[in-house]
């Protein structure tokens, strides 16, 4: 991960701390990622070593993210699945983790040229994601527990992730009428539907949350088995609905800005892998009855959370979902590709009628943008 200077004032408050929460003085702090939702630095010990830094805003989504993080890092500690956590500071909402180093991602494969060496980290992380979600599944009061243990000082404002989908979905209605867009007759009955398929319920899943390829480490020389993956962002952890994390492969990458078109047997084999994995625990995934309609759901979720934050920009104007050099699409290709796909496949199955004829509404109604079609990943052009 590039290292890039931090602000001073940042720099010394945030170093106080985190070498209070730890124990012992760090010094050195170089930023290494980050958002509006959170500050990641990279920080030196006093023996020469590194541990990672993560502090979050005092409002917002900020506090819910701390909590969701110190409670999934500690959830998975003895999985060797994401660093270790190493201490806490709930008032300062700052969280010292151990330093995985600077090894690539799926992302950085899957943005290169070598299609071999892309497509086996590709394998090794769906298995990495079924893995972790065989390894966790009934321990749903255990992270409960923890997510009690690392709340915030009681009173501490922001919002609560838990339900955070779905409140993005309900916003829909909203965002068309504010662009004078008609939605389509039954589309609250499909939205209240999509929200009741997509609970966890029977088949609940642990998840870091946001699963997106850049949001991991492949530390292993065998990239195909996953045992090398590690996740590294925990900010959503929670356990949701399996057809969530699955839908990743098909669309895929549901929520992510590096998003290009899979090579088709590529795709099919990691949902196969992801299914037969998951389906150790539970084996009604093999029924197509219950996983198509269950992935066609998730889709229609992802692609209307994308709406939520893509769409009223991406009406006044196109701009990449990435702007750091790195390959990316257009906020407007991502779109039109999500809406297409969208379309064929509730089209054919019959679901979800009124979401379907909004994808080919918005398909219609943004034929003037022009975008070129999504290509695959630089890795399998």
């Amino acid at each position: 991960m590039r290292e890039t200077p931090v602000r001073e004032t940042l720099a010394r408050e945030t170093l106080a701390a985190a070498s209070a929460a730890l124990g012992e003085e760090l010094t050195d702090p170089a930023r290494l990622a980050g958002s509006e939702r959170s500050a990641v630095l990279r920080c030196r010990r006093p023996d020469g070593g590194t541990v990672v830094v993560k502090c979050y805003p005092p409002g917002g989504e900020g506090p819910a993210s701390y909590t969701a993080e110190a409670a999934g890092l500690a959830f998975t500690a003895d999985l060797e699945v994401g660093p270790q956590l190493l201490a806490t500071d709930p008032a300062a909402r700052l969280i010292v983790m151990s330093d995985l180093g600077d090894q690539p991602s799926l992302a950085d494969l899957l943005l290169g040229d070598d299609g071999p060496l892309a497509r086996a980290a590709l394998l090794g992380w769906t298995r990495a994601c079924a893995g972790l979600a065989v390894r966790t599944a009934g321990r749903e009061a255990e992270l409960d527990r923890l997510t009690a243990v690392h709340a915030p000082p009681a009173g501490a404002a922001g919002q609560q992730l838990s339900g955070w989908l779905e409140r993005r979905i309900w916003q829909l209605p909203a965002l068309l009428r504010e662009l004078s867009l008609d939605p389509p007759p039954g589309l609250d009955q499909d939205l209240a539907a999509l929200t009741l398929a997509l609970r966890p319920g029977r088949l609940a899943v642990f998840s870091p949350g946001d699963i997106c390829p850049d949001n991991n480490l492949l530390t292993g020389d065998n990239l195909v088995t996953g045992h090398g993956v590690r996740f590294i962002d925990f900010e959503s952890a929670e356990y949701h609905c399996v057809f969530l994390d699955a839908a990743y492969l098909r669309m895929p990458f549901s929520s992510c800005w590096c998003v290009f078109r899979l090579p088709g047997d590529l795709a099919d084999e990691a949902e196969s892998v992801y299914r037969d994995t998951v389906g150790e625990v539970y084996p009604e995934l093999a029924d197509d009855a219950i996983w198509q309609p269950g992935l066609r759901a998730a889709a229609a979720a992802w692609t209307v959370h994308a709406m939520t934050y893509l769409l009223d920009k991406s009406v006044i104007a196109d701009g990449l979902m990435m702007a750091d050099g790195r390959a990316a699409p257009t906020a407007r290709q991502l779109l039109r590709y999500r809406w297409r796909r969208l379309h064929a496949e509730l089209a054919a199955a019959g679901e979800l009628p009124a979401i379907a004829s909004l994808a080919e509404g918005l398909l219609d109604a943004t034929e003037h943008w022009q975008v070129p079609d999504l290509p695959p990943y630089p890795a399998f052009r």
